[in-house]
């Protein structure tokens, strides 16, 4: 997150008043931080596919394919120049998936309609006259024998609907015709008997009328027999060799997996709603109100060792500026342990010449000693530049050992004890020579102190730092124990607040517990030693 107003600290006790702009690495970060529930979610999802891919057999397809003849509307009815474009091939699909070819193929897989019905799939081409028939079944053959059956069907099913029709129709033509015949013998009769008469010339006439009726209806007959009542025919039958699987099953897997990782940072963004954390310099200076004293890197992480120990350093000339020996420094936590950041802001202040006293009451003296014992063979120090030592306040006693890492002893004041320097430009400031700051030339200590440039780190516990002038206590986590803001009370705090691990509602209740006691901190630390 960007702060619009980064120029000022907020005041104590208010979180910043300044907007600021979501950027995508704000969307991400969530997610990155979270990356072992995502990937976690990614793995069940790809799991639960490859479970119902092994569980689940592979249904194959077989297809066969049936040219559809063009039919007029009536069937019987002499077809004109447009019976190709007459074909209506939404109904030759319902009669295709109809109850009739459904039932043939229960009956010969002896299985449930409905099975049948959720198997068959019957396609139409847009602008074609041809039904695809596709059959998914267990067993390729079963495949096969299906989709043709159903392709058979359909055809045996639409010749039989023609052969009801057209039998109608010839049972009509053929009552029409009895019915003519027996009115021809009639007429006949009577024409014979009324030879060369008027009568008989009206029953000729009539009579020639009825045969002439007789011989349309015979070729209308003759013609609805003739019809070639053939629905189609397969042009393509479903073969073995043909089969396919059905459906895209490596699909499964790829969607498994984005599903998982989809639901995996969902899963992300609510754990991170109902437990937020630090995540920059931002959101500390929001849950404090405290302005930073310095962010310091952990190693590996953009950053050497000999880089984080810069970031110390700097955290060490924070805390310096705005303290004053006799200082009592708390370093406090929310559950975190701080070890590793007192130990380097020790031995960076003793390398400016102090003498720092780090206290301990929880029994980690060990690691303390360890820690600084690995910063100082980490610590710069170049021996062709003068050290220049902070003046002291009147009366303050010089530090015990003059001499120490390799440090020659100043040489006394030129000045006689009471006179005050010269305050003449053109004088000359005789500085100290520093001699060669190598490890075999560092003064023997105590083994509860460690020489570190010219000043000391000792330890022990904090009543034992009471005589000291400058004491660092390194405070157990101030959720399951108090000492640390009490000795707050005495002196000033740090607060140290771990990226990705500090929580944000632990940080607010801490500041607002040094408050309540009393305690202004002198500022918030933020360190990447641990991982959500």
């Amino acid at each position: 997150m960007t702060d619009a107003g980064s120029s000022s600290w907020p005041a104590e006790g208010s979180s910043t008043g300044a907007t600021r702009s979501v950027t995508l690495t704000d969307l991400l970060r969530v997610p990155l931080h979270r990356l072992r529930l995502v990937a976690a979610v990614a793995a069940v999802g790809l799991l639960l596919a490859l479970g119902y891919l092994v569980l689940v057999p592979a249904a194959l397809t077989a297809s066969a394919v049936v040219a559809v003849r063009p039919v007029v509307t009536d069937a019987f009815t002499p077809s004109g120049a447009g019976a190709d474009r007459a074909v209506n091939m939404n109904v030759e699909s319902g009669i295709a998936t109809g109850t009739e070819v459904v039932q043939r193929l229960a009956d010969s897989a002896h299985a449930d309609p409905r099975d049948i019905r959720d198997a068959l799939e019957v396609e139409v081409p847009t602008g074609g006259q041809i039904l695809r028939f596709s059959y998914q079944a267990q067993d390729a053959q079963r495949a096969v024998q299906s989709a043709n059956l159903a392709a058979q069907a359909y055809l045996e099913v639409r010749r039989a609907m023609y052969e009801r029709q057209r039998a109608e129709m010839l049972r009509s033509y053929d009552g029409s015709i009895t019915k003519v015949v027996a009115q021809q013998t009639t007429v006949q009769k009577r024409a014979n008997s009324a030879k060369d008469t008027a009568a008989g010339d009206a029953a000729l006439a009539e009579l020639a009328g009825i045969n002439n009726q007789l011989t349309q209806l015979n070729a209308a007959r003759t013609e609805i027999a003739a019809v070639d009542i053939n629905p189609g025919w397969v042009t393509q039958t479903a073969e073995r060799a043909l089969v396919s699987s059905a459906g895209h099953r490596p699909l499964y897997l790829v969607a498994g997996l984005l599903g998982g990782a989809l639901i995996g940072v969902v899963l992300a963004y609510l754990w991170e709603s109902t437990d937020r954390r630090v995540r920059s310099v931002a959101d500390g200076r929001d849950a404090t109100g405290l302005p930073l004293l310095g962010t310091v890197r952990r190693p590996g992480f953009r950053g050497s060792p000999r880089a984080v120990d810069a970031d110390i350093r700097y955290v060490a000339m924070a805390v310096a500026e705005r303290v004053r020996q006799p200082a009592r420094v708390a370093l406090v936590t929310a559950r975190e342990d701080a070890t590793t950041l007192t130990a380097g802001l020790a031995v960076a202040l003793a390398a400016d010449g102090r003498e720092v006293f780090v206290a301990d009451d929880n029994g980690r003296t060990e690691r303390l000693r360890a820690a600084v014992l690995a910063d100082r063979g980490r610590l710069p120090i170049d021996p062709s530049r003068p050290l220049v030592p902070k003046p002291r306040p009147a009366g303050t006693p010089a530090p015990s050992g003059a001499a120490a890492d390799g440090v020659a002893a100043r040489r006394p004041s030129p000045h006689p004890p009471g006179a005050r320097p010269s305050t003449d430009p053109d004088a000359t400031l005789t500085l100290p020579r520093v001699a060669s700051a190598r490890s075999e030339n560092v003064r023997p200590t105590s083994p509860d102190e460690v020489a570190v440039g010219v000043g000391s780190v000792r330890f022990g516990t904090w009543r034992q730092g009471a005589d000291h002038g400058l004491v660092l206590f390194n405070a157990p986590p101030a959720e399951s124990d108090e000492r640390g803001v009490a000795v707050a009370r005495q002196g000033c705090a740090v607060v140290v607040v771990e990226r990705d691990r500090t929580r944000q509602s632990d940080l607010r209740r801490l500041v607002e517990r040094l408050r309540a006691a009393g305690v202004t901190p002198l500022g918030f630390v933020l360190t990447r030693n641990g991982r959500a």
